[in-house]
């Protein structure tokens, strides 16, 4: 299993941070490797991504589908490969302090299946940094919009 979490504090209150991250349109796009996006209800969605890892193009899709939403702290989400053989889940947590706000991502992804043994080195480079990155970008995004 591969494991990435990424901490930023963003200087606003931890409601302007979940009006951001509970609406998926506005942070969609900044997943990396995002490619598109379909909302299938309000707790499911289909995300493409599709990227270049050590010169290798691929196209990855994923169901994710949200099993918690704890306003305004805590939304919690599994994954499921549709089109490779991977599950996985993660969570977005915010906590306010002194009128600043801790944001977490954390992402968790297992390989599984006979194409595991070659996608779990890919999964364990990749992973930390997709929550980093994402991390980063959000908490950019919501200093910008708030």
């Amino acid at each position: 299993m591969a494991t990435g979490t990424h901490t930023v504090e963003i200087p606003v209150d931890v409601q302007a941070v979940w009006d951001y991250v509970s609406d998926l349109e506005k942070w969609a796009t900044t997943v990396p490797a995002y490619k598109e996006h379909e909302i299938i209800n309000d707790k499911q969605s289909i995300w493409t991504f599709e990227g270049n890892v050590k010169g290798i193009r691929k196209t990855i899709k994923a169901q994710v589908d949200i099993t918690e939403w704890n306003e305004p702290s805590n939304i919690k989400f599994e994954l499921k490969g549709l089109s490779d053989n991977f599950t996985g889940s993660g969570h977005f947590t915010a906590e306010e302090v002194n009128g600043k706000t801790t944001m977490t991502c954390t992402v968790n992804v297992h390989a599984g299946g006979i194409s595991g043994a070659v996608l779990t080195p890919i999964i364990k480079w990749a992973v930390p940094k997709v929550a980093s990155r994402l991390t980063e970008s959000i908490a950019r995004k919501i200093a910008v919009f708030s």
